[in-house]
C-alpha cells in the first residue's frame, strides 16, 4: 500500500512541474492550458515577472515537497508523514495566491490539486493514514 501511495505523492508532486513550465514561458501559451500566468493576489501588486518568478519558486518548493515525501513513504520513513502535510500545505497555498480568480477551467488551474491536497490531510489527521 505505501508503494501506491508513495507513488500517488510523487506524481501529485511532478504535476506542479507544469506551472513552473508555464511561469517560466517555456512554452507558447494556449487559452486551453488554462492558467494564465497571473495571480489574482500578486500581478496587480508586483507586476507579471515578478509574479511569475515568486510561482515558479512555490511551485518548485511544492514539487520538492511533495516528492521527498513520495520517496519517503516508498522506502517506509515516519519522517514522510510530516512532509506530506507540509507540502500539501505549501501546495494549496501556492494555488490559491497563484490562481488568476477565474473558476472557468478548475482542473487546468489546479484547483483539482486543492481537492486531493485536502483528501491526503483527511486521510492523515482523520483516518490515521501514515500514522
Amino acid at each position: 500500500m505505501s508503494f501506491l501511495i508513495g507513488t500517488f505523492i510523487l506524481l501529485h508532486g511532478l504535476v506542479h512541474m507544469w506551472y513552473v513550465t508555464l511561469s517560466q514561458g517555456w512554452v507558447e501559451f494556449q487559452s486551453n492550458m488554462g492558467w494564465t500566468g497571473e495571480s489574482w493576489l500578486f500581478t496587480n501588486l508586483l507586476g507579471n515577472n515578478i509574479t511569475q518568478i515568486a510561482a515558479t519558486i512555490f511551485y518548485s518548493l511544492s514539487t520538492v515537497t511533495f516528492l521527498v515525501a513520495g520517496t519517503g513513504l516508498l522506502v517506509k520513513q515516519d519522517w514522510s508523514r510530516i512532509w506530506t502535510i507540509v507540502a500539501s500545505v505549501i501546495s494549496t497555498i501556492t494555488i490559491l495566491v497563484f490562481w488568476d480568480g477565474n473558476i472557468g477551467m478548475p482542473v487546468e488551474k489546479g484547483l483539482l490539486g486543492i481537492f486531493i491536497n485536502i483528501g491526503i490531510l483527511v486521510a492523515i489527521f482523520l483516518f490515521g493514514w501514515l500514522a
